[in-house]
Parts: C-alpha cells; structure tokens; sequence
C-alpha cells in the first residue's frame, strides 16, 4: 500500500475506531461478502471517512457446505470450483492450509456454463500461483477492489494470519497486556477457560463454544484443537504436549504459521483491548458480550486491572449486527458485468435511503436459526434476562 493510503488509514481509524468482523474470506464478489462490504461503506461515508478495515475468518474450510464456501463461486446460478481442487483436498481442509500451489482455475460443474462470464472472471484475478488459499484470495480483492468501488476508499482486508503477526508483536513486548497477563499470570488464561467451561454448562449454553484453548494447531493441512494444562497446550486427544506456554515457545510456533489464534484471542487484540467497534454476524452480538463478560469476571476473580475492567463495563455499544444485514436478490457479479465500477456514491444513493426493513429482507439468519430460536425460548421461560450478570457487557 502506498504511504499516503497506510497514514490515511491510521488516522481514520483512529478517529472511528469501526472495524467490520463479520464475512469469512470470501471473493469480493460473493454476495455474503459483497453487501456486507456495501454497508460499511454506506456507513463509513455518512461519516465522512475514506478507508475501510475489514477483519475476515480465514480459519474456516474451503467448503461450508455442499458445494459452498470460500472455495465454490456461483455465477448465474451454477457453482464454479475457484480453485480446482479435488473433492478431497477441500474436505476438511481450511483457507490457512498449505503449502501447496494455488491458482483461480474457476472449474465449472457444468463445462459449457457461462465460459464468457468465467473468461473475464479469470482475467480480473491474479494468475500466479499461492501457497495457501488465504493468500490468493486477498490478493485478489486487492485487484477487485477497484474494479468494484473505484479508488475513493482505502480498503485493508485482514486476515488470521495477520493476527498471528500482531499477538507475536504483543507476545515480544516484555510490557504486554498479553504477555503479562495471559501468558505471565498462571492462573489468569486458566481462569478464562473455566469461566468458558461454566457458560457452556449453564442458560447461556451454545452461544460460546470451547473450540480450542487461546490458539488452533494446524497440522498436515487440518486445523486441531488444543487443551491448556499444566503450563502446556496439548494435543486432546493423544495428551502429548504441543508447546509450551510461554512468549518465547508461542512466538516461534506463531512465526511458523504451526499455531493461529483463535477467535477469542483475535478479539482480544483487535476489539477487547485497543476499544474497537466490531460489527459481526447473527450470533456475534451474543457471543462477543459474553467473551467480554468472561474475561472481566476472570480478572476480577485474579483481582487485577480494574481500570480495564471499568473500561469495559462502561464501553457503549461494543459492537453490532454487521453482516448479511443487506439482503438483495440481486447477483453482484451480474452487476458488475452489466454495469462495470459502482462509486461509492452511488451505493449510498442507491441503498441510503431503503427502509432497514426493507434492507434486511426476510432476517432468515436470525428467525430461522436454531440458537435464536432457543434465546427466545429461554428469555420467555426466564431462564435467562437481559439483565443477568452475562448481559453487562453488551
């Protein structure tokens, strides 16, 4: 990035400290990621900024679902394999996966499908080969970015592994939150992990699950849980110790791209303690106050930080709903393909005055989810209130 786009950048987020967590990494042009994309824009521009941070889950599988995913693109309708790979190198694999080679090959199911469509798709993507997934897909929103939304806003994507980068630079500050706390304290990450464990057997249970301890193991291409015990992470099933936990131990594991943090530990340094705005999907404006929760009630167990702790409990409005809020039926790449580039300007003449109930359309991630569905249930039973202790951080 140029000079001038980093310093813009900076400052803005400085300013309005907004940054949009929710769509996983998925090409620009995916639908999911594209209007999300879209109203952060309409929002960062009635504010009069120019650049946009955009946070993207790379921990996740090439394939979601059949035929879904990261690794699957639809045009007119039809899945087209992004990357050409075989069934079984997407199957349990994830965007972090590697090393390999990597290119958009944009495979059709159909052979005679849209070659067009796909022939100009082909010629506005990187032709290099990558060695993960990830790497190819921010690449190429880097070129699609323009081509979309012209060059009035800075755009920076980021991904898991730049969180990697980032908590190997607070593990290597001797006078880190993270390495004082977390790592320094030996009691203080066994506290949060408890306090993880007791959400997951009480009313709020299933909104914030214990995938792993602080950071996955990728392993062979797949991503492995890790257990905390005793100092060590561990690998659950086999108990072998996989590292020690420890600055020193993690930084090198973190460097190797062998350990990625997890989603609590990503917001631990990107929202939690720098005071950033995150806006997220359909479960985020549930799982994320209670991460915040379990943290506060950790360090208040250990009785340390208070003015953290009091920084947190009077934060207003920590985050949002902030992914798949516009539901459209139109296709963005059958846009782009009639229309070419779409200014900033113009999206917000086009979506900026369309009522939210008219924006969000059906809500189906929320009414036709079965954790939404189950709040509602334990809400009317009262096993549960917005004005339980759980709550306070929201």
């Amino acid at each position: 990035m140029s000079v001038k786009d980093v310093s813009q950048i900076c400052s803005e987020f400085e300013t309005r400290r907004v940054m949009q967590t929710g769509p996983h990494l998925f090409l620009l042009l995916e639908p999911e990621a594209y209007y999300t994309h879209v109203l952060s824009l309409l929002g960062l521009s009635m504010h009069g900024c120019s650049s946009y941070v955009s946070y993207a889950v790379s921990t996740v599988s090439l394939v979601e679902r059949p035929r879904r995913g990261p690794g699957w693109f639809t045009v007119d309708g039809k899945p087209v394999n992004v990357f050409g790979l075989s069934r079984s190198r997407m199957i349990g694999y994830s965007l972090l996966t590697g090393p390999g080679s990597y290119r958009f090959e944009l495979v059709p199911t159909d052979p005679g499908a849209e070659a067009d469509a796909l022939a100009l798709l082909r010629s506005l993507l990187p032709t290099t080969s990558f060695d993960r997934p990830a790497h190819a897909i921010k690449a190429a929103n880097l070129m699609l970015w323009p081509k979309l939304f012209g060059c009035s806003f800075a755009f920076l994507q980021i991904d898991d592994e730049d969180i990697a980068d980032l908590v190997a630079e607070h593990l290597s500050d001797d006078d880190s939150w993270l390495r004082t706390r977390l790592l320094g304290d030996p009691k203080l990450a066994s506290r949060i992990v408890a306090g993880l464990d007791r959400l997951a057997d009480g009313p709020w249970s299933g909104w914030l699950a214990r995938g792993t301890d602080f950071f996955w193991m990728y392993e062979n291409g797949r991503r492995m849980p890790l257990r905390l015990i005793a100092r060590h992470l561990v690998h659950p099933v086999t108990g072998a110790k996989v590292v020690r936990f420890t600055a020193s131990a993690i930084i090198e594991r973190l460097q190797n791209r062998s350990l990625i943090p997890n989603l609590l530990l990503m917001f631990l340094v990107l929202s939690i303690l720098p005071g950033v705005r995150a806006l997220g999907g359909s479960h985020q404006p549930v799982y994320y106050p209670l991460m915040r929760y379990v943290v506060c009630q950790a360090l208040e167990t250990a009785g340390v930080d208070e003015d953290l702790r009091q920084a947190l409990a009077t934060d207003d409005i920590p985050g949002a709903w902030g992914h798949r809020v516009l539901e459209r039926d139109e296709d963005p790449y059958r846009q782009f393909l009639d229309g070419g580039t779409v200014e900033i300007s113009g999206l917000v003449d086009r979506f900026g005055d369309v009522p939210f109930t008219e924006a969000c359309g059906s809500m189906r991630s929320f009414v036709t989810d079965p954790s939404w569905r189950e709040l509602h249930s334990r809400l009317s039973e009262r096993f549960i209130a917005p004005t339980d202790g759980e709550w306070a951080f929201s």
